[in-house]
């Protein structure tokens, strides 16, 4: 079970997101998860806000959160720490794709059949790629 503990329960903050890596067994594709604290529980999101699912939550600093909601910097949208609904914004309705996780004994483990932990941290990205990343449309 060691290969799939994510981090220390204690590294999860209160007011913001704990951000690591899995890979889609499906696809083989790495991508990037976030784990939030609600009410002493933890829940476990894939890193991808519903209205463009290319924009980050976490950029690698932790996602705003207010309310115990956490909220998309690009455009504003609310998503329920505990749900993953999104309450207000562009994609009201839509849920975050979850990533099932469990805490044990202070441990907080990737127990999702669909994915495997990969590492702490953002994906790293390419210093040269120049692919927009903005959510302005034309």
């Amino acid at each position: 079970m060691d290969d799939d503990r994510i981090t220390d329960l204690e590294a999860v903050p209160d007011d913001t997101t704990h951000l690591f890596r899995v890979r889609d067994d499906e696809t083989d594709e790495v991508r990037e998860a976030i784990l939030v604290r609600q009410n002493g529980d933890v829940a476990g999101w894939l890193n991808y806000c519903q209205h463009f699912t290319h924009i980050h939550l976490d950029k690698g600093s932790g996602a705003p959160m207010r309310n115990g909601e956490i909220v998309c910097e690009n455009h504003g949208a609310y998503f329920e720490s505990d749900t993953g609904l999104c309450t207000y914004g562009p994609c009201e309705g839509a849920y975050l794709p979850d990533v099932e996780v469990t805490v044990d004994d202070g441990e907080v483990y990737l127990t999702d059949d669909d994915y495997e932990f990969v590492g702490p941290g953002p994906i790293e990205k390419d210093d040269l790629d120049r692919v927009s990343k903005s959510n302005v449309e034309f």
